[in-house]
């Protein structure tokens, strides 16, 4: 089945959509989400919660704006890491109950505009990245793999991904200055 079909199953609500689903794309969406989520159990429900989220919005999935297998990529990975804050906030901790008085935490106009600056010069600067660099880059800090799971799978040692993954931050720091500390 393509990715055009499994669309149009989920589009339609017809309950074989989720099966496919999983069937087509299970295998990516449990490796996407095995280094965010360590438990097995929490992996086992965030992918159902993935499949859940992909077909209650599956009519946010534009094509024009990129394949299916990204756009789900994006919801694993975002469902995964919001399950994983949720759980770091039930670790047992009360979070202290805000004064009526405390100031708003929203960002004002001026942050808003800084921090979409930010992320168009960042975007920038990952374009011009090569591509086993902005692998590395997106497998580390988007996908939070690990580094022997990066080294394994690109046939490089860990102090080899360790070393580019050094050099690549300098690299950013140089090129975005301050802009990282954002």
């Amino acid at each position: 089945m393509d990715d055009r079909e499994l669309v149009e199953l989920l589009v339609r609500r017809e309950e074989r959509g989720a099966d496919e689903l999983l069937r087509c794309y299970g295998p990516m969406l449990r490796y996407i989400i095995a280094p965010i989520l360590p438990d097995p159990r929490e992996r086992e429900e965030c992918l159902n919660d993935v499949v859940m989220r992909a077909w209650d919005r599956i009519g946010q999935y534009d094509r024009g704006r990129g394949g299916f297998p990204a756009w789900l990529s994006s919801v694993a990975r975002n469902t995964a890491r919001n399950r994983l804050r949720a759980g770091e906030g039930r670790g047992g901790r009360e979070l202290p109950e805000l004064s009526p008085d405390a100031p708003d935490p929203s960002p004002g106009p001026e942050e808003l505009m800084l921090r979409k600056e930010r992320l168009r010069r960042l975007r920038e600067v990952i374009d011009g990245l090569g591509g086993m660099e902005r692998e590395l880059l997106y497998r580390k800090y988007y996908y939070l793999q690990s580094t022997a799971q990066m080294a394994a799978e690109l046939g490089l040692t860990p102090r080899g991904v360790e070393g580019r993954l050094h050099r690549l931050r300098r690299r950013l720091r140089k090129e975005l200055g301050g802009e990282l500390d954002g």
